[in-house]
């Protein structure tokens, strides 16, 4: 019998979902699990009938505990000719990814997972779980889950995560910035529906051109920033979406975008 797949992969309408499906070791990170997801974006990123993306874990113990520490797992075996690791390519490649992305969080968010949630633009959690970056409790530090969590959170509270090791609730994560929502465990597939209704209606074509410029503008200062966003300006009202929004907007009614 062939062992269970570590992700699972299900498109519902206009989203992709992604499910870690790993609940007998709450859902540690694999190599496998990596490549699953890695996959699954690349499958959305070429489907424009697909609109978001979902991420979450199976079960509800947990989301991702982060790392596979057991003996028997290549997750920490690093092959030192490389330049990247697994890890980080997946980094990588969800901050180029053009699509809505959201975490959906299920369980409780550890180490390495707790990157796998920052990597996601919007993130709501079921008020009981944890999130903590137990790194330093075995000697080690959250390395790679610093650079996509580093300007989520407020300086200080990240720094205490970090250096302490201790979790946070879902209460704290949310007043912190990690989260967007926190809702009792019952209401969180109808707040994940919510959220996507709000961007499934939405132009494709701007959202891929937004998040886009998001990334772009991150770290320029203002003036570099402007600058390229008025220039990105002149180019976006040019898209088929766009001319389509304005014509909509005019008649009053519901616009038709075609994502181009």
């Amino acid at each position: 019998m062939n062992a269970p797949a570590h992700t699972l992969c299900e498109q519902k309408g206009p989203v992709l979902w992604i499910t870690i499906n790993r609940p007998e070791k709450s859902n540690a990170i694999s190599e496998e699990a990596m490549q699953g997801i890695s996959a699954a974006l690349d499958q959305a990123s070429n489907n424009r009938d697909i609109l978001a993306v979902v991420l979450t874990g199976a079960g509800e113990r947990s989301f991702c505990a982060g790392a596979d520490l057991k003996p028997d797992s290549s997750f920490l075996k690093f092959d030192y000719s490389e330049t990247h690791s697994p890890l980080a390519n997946l980094f990588r490649q969800a901050n180029r990814f053009e699509l809505p992305l959201i975490a959906r969080v299920n369980g409780h968010v550890m180490a390495g997972g707790v990157g796998l949630l920052s990597m996601c633009d919007m993130a709501i959690a079921a008020d009981d779980v944890r999130i903590g970056l137990p790194e330093v409790k075995i000697g080690a530090f959250p390395m790679q889950v610093a650079s996509v969590m580093q300007h989520l959170v407020t300086r200080r509270k990240f720094v205490e995560l970090c250096l302490t090791g201790e979790p946070a609730s879902a209460a704290e994560a949310l007043d912190f910035g990690l989260l967007n929502y926190v809702v009792p465990r019952a209401q969180l597939d109808a707040k994940v529906d919510w959220l996507l209704s709000r961007l499934i209606d939405k132009s494709p074509a701007a959202i891929r051109r937004g998040k886009n410029a998001l990334r772009a503008i991150a770290d320029m200062p203002f003036e570099q920033s402007i600058t390229f966003t008025e220039q990105q300006l002149t180019t976006v009202v040019l898209m088929e979406d766009a001319i389509e929004g304005r014509a909509s907007f005019n008649e009053k009614r519901k616009p038709k975008f075609t994502g181009k």
